[in-house]
C-alpha cells in the first residue's frame, strides 16, 4: 500500500493505493468511499480483493484529509468534486466503485456531474431521505437524534441515532411517543465531553442525507448503477431508503449478504460477513450485464 495526497481547493486529500497502478490484470481500479466514515473502515474488505489494485481515501474534514477551506458541512456535490479529482490524479481511466452510506450518496451525485467516471457503481444503503414516502417524519426522527445530542452529547445522541436507524418501517406515532433511549442501554459513555462537532450527530451532513437524486441523469449515464441493500437490515432506515432509490431508477435493490456494516471485521468494533459480503460484491462487479 502506498498513501499519497492531493491537494485541491479546499483540502488536503490523502488517499491510499492498494496495488500497482497501472491494474496488473487490466481492470479498472476499484475505488471504495464512505461517509463520513474514513478509510480504515474498508481494511477488511480490501483484503478480500488481493488480485484488485484498490483506492481508499479519506473525504474531505474526515480522518486525515484536512480541510482549509473554513467550512464544517458536507455536501454531496463537494465530495463528488473531491472524488473527480482523484479519479484524474489516478491516471487510469474510469473506475469501478463501491460505495457505502453516505458515501453512496456522493457516488451518486459524481455519476450525475461526471459521468464519465465510473464504469460501475455499487450504492450501499445510501441514507437519502426524499425518496421515502414519510420523508417528513424521517427528517423528524433526525432532527429528533441531533436534539439529544445538543442536549446530553455523544453517547446520547448516539443511542438516539442507533434507535433511529434500527426502527422497523415508517416512523410513526408510535415512534416519536418512544423515550429517549439511555445511552448505557447501547454501551455508550454516559459523560458529556462538550463537543458538538460530530458528522454523524450534528446537522453538518444533513445535506448529504436531504440530497435528492437526479433521476434521469442517473438513467442517462453510461454507468452501470446498482442499488445494495443487507438482508439483515429488514425494514430499517437505510434499507428503505436503498429500495426507494432503486425504485426512482426503475430497478429493484441488489440484496446484499449482512447488514449495514456488513463489509466490516471488527473496524470500529462492529463486524458483519465481509468474506460473503466480497463475494458479492466481487459477483456484481464482474457481472456486466
Amino acid at each position: 500500500m502506498s498513501t499519497h495526497t492531493l491537494q485541491i481547493p479546499g483540502v488536503d486529500l490523502v488517499y491510499d493505493v492498494h496495488g500497482p497502478l497501472p491494474t496488473a490484470d487490466g481492470r479498472p481500479v476499484l475505488v471504495m468511499i464512505g461517509q463520513p466514515m474514513d478509510a480504515s473502515g474498508f481494511g477488511t474488505l480490501v483484503s478480500h480483493f488481493p488480485e484488485r489494485t484498490v483506492v481508499t481515501y479519506d473525504p474531505r474534514g474526515v480522518g486525515r484529509s484536512v480541510r482549509n477551506d473554513g467550512r464544517v458541512d458536507s455536501t454531496p456535490e463537494t465530495q463528488a468534486g473531491d472524488l473527480h479529482a482523484l479519479i484524474e490524479a489516478l491516471g487510469a481511466g474510469p473506475v469501478e466503485m463501491f460505495a457505502s452510506s453516505g458515501g453512496a450518496v456522493t457516488a451518486l451525485a459524481l455519476v450525475t456531474a461526471h459521468p464519465g467516471d465510473v464504469t460501475t457503481l455499487v450504492a450501499h444503503e445510501p441514507p437519502i431521505i426524499p425518496v421515502l414516502p414519510d420523508a417528513a417524519a424521517a427528517a423528524r426522527a433526525r432532527a429528533g437524534f441531533k436534539e439529544v445530542y445538543d442536549a446530553k452529547g455523544w453517547g446520547a445522541g448516539m443511542a438516539a441515532f442507533i434507535a433511529m436507524t434500527s426502527w422497523q418501517g415508517e416512523f410513526t406515532d408510535d415512534y416519536f411517543a418512544q423515550p429517549a433511549p439511555d445511552a448505557a442501554m447501547f454501551g455508550m459513555p454516559s459523560e458529556d465531553d462538550g463537543s458538538r462537532d460530530d458528522p454523524l450527530l450534528s446537522d453538518r451532513s444533513w445535506a448529504i442525507s436531504d440530497y435528492r437524486p437526479d433521476a434521469e441523469a442517473l438513467a442517462a449515464a453510461p454507468t452501470r448503477i446498482v442499488i445494495a441493500v443487507g438482508e439483515e437490515s429488514a425494514d430499517t432506515f437505510t434499507a428503505r431508503t436503498a429500495v426507494a432509490t432503486a425504485e426512482l431508477l426503475g430497478r429493484q435493490a441488489t440484496v446484499f449478504p449482512s447488514h449495514h456494516g456488513g463489509f466490516l471485521g471488527g473496524e470500529f468494533g462492529q463486524s458483519g460477513q465481509p468474506e460473503a459480503f466480497a463475494r458479492k460484491l466481487r459477483e456484481v462487479l464482474d457481472n456486466a450485464g
